[in-house]
């Protein structure tokens, strides 16, 4: 049996604890609600989804692009969180005969991400009940998950800490503030927001957590295979935004000359870049823990990786 663990940020577990109890919702009651999604509306925010480079796109083709993008997003997160559940479960076990209070914290944000889950798959099923036939999410969650989960716990925790930060940017900047999406597609994300807000203090405990166990060597092979994990993130969105390019310009109802499908395609990558690597990178809150961590050179070989994905 490993060794039990005290946690010395006890009172921020507890708080944790009281905040889910407060703000915990069930998928069909509180969010669906009997819903379907009006298609005449915006999913993703033009913040997100950078449509309004592609000035020859009319109205309706700009609430399409914003529609399957917002699909990819709620695809994106439900593929995230197959592998985060699984590791803050597998963290969780340094509890089990120590701090109660951690242990709670760490069982409900496990559960909550399966939730999540839950509320991902039934939003792509919406979608697809009022969306053209021929989107495919390319990603395989559960082969995702397990090369993810093959990862020094540091590199792991790093990852999720930064999709949980870059979560909240999201939802600050760009979704809550916009009165024109879809209220259904607003609701989901909100609600999600309203729980990944502590499971982004949770991440950084343990995180924080893993690191001190390190030896200098280690943290220094982490710091590889989290640019390494980076790396197959952008692999990931490479062939997702060359799938909905693909299917945008087939269902977009009219045709498109080469120059403009290829600016269609270059908006496409770059949103999900600026959404799931870009965003987070460059959350202060990411950035403060991070660089409390590694060294100036470490943080030079990370700026290095980043520089092709930064532009």
């Amino acid at each position: 049996m490993q060794a039990t663990q005290q946690a010395t940020d006890t009172p921020r577990y507890a708080k944790c604890i009281e905040v889910s109890k407060r703000v915990r919702f069930e998928v069909e009651r509180d969010v669906i609600r009997g819903r379907e999604f009006d298609f005449g509306q915006k999913f993703l925010p033009d913040g997100l989804s950078k449509v309004a480079r592609l000035e020859f796109l009319g109205a309706d083709e700009k609430r399409l692009f914003s529609q399957v993008q917002g699909r990819s997003y709620a695809n994106m997160f439900g593929l995230v969180e197959r592998f985060i559940g699984p590791k803050i479960s597998e963290v969780s076990r340094d509890y089990w005969l120590g701090d109660q209070t951690a242990f709670e914290a760490l069982v409900r944000f496990t559960d909550e991400e399966l939730k999540h889950q839950e509320m991902f798959r039934r939003i792509d099923a919406l979608c697809a009940a009022g969306m053209p036939e021929g989107y495919t999410f390319l990603p395989q969650p559960n082969e995702v998950a397990g090369v993810v989960l093959g990862k020094p716990s540091w590199s792991v925790l790093a990852l999720i800490c930064h999709i949980e930060l870059f979560v909240l940017a999201h939802y600050r900047q760009a979704i809550e503030p916009d009165a024109q999406l879809s209220p259904l597609w607003k609701d989901v994300f909100t609600f999600h927001a309203r729980e990944e807000s502590q499971h982004a203090i949770l991440d950084e405990l343990e995180w924080t957590r893993e690191n001190a166990k390190l030896t200098a060597e280690e943290r220094d092979h982490a710091v590889d295979e989290l640019i390494g994990l980076v790396a197959a993130v952008d692999g990931i969105l490479q062939a997702q935004a060359k799938a909905d390019t693909d299917y945008f310009v087939r269902v977009a109802g009219r045709s498109f000359d080469r120059k403009q499908v290829e600016a269609i395609g270059a908006t496409f990558l770059e949103a999900y870049r600026w959404q799931y690597i870009v965003s987070g990178v460059q959350d202060e809150r990411f950035q403060k823990i991070l660089g409390g961590m590694i060294t100036d050179a470490q943080g030079q070989r990370i700026g290095a990786a980043l520089a092709p994905i930064l532009g």
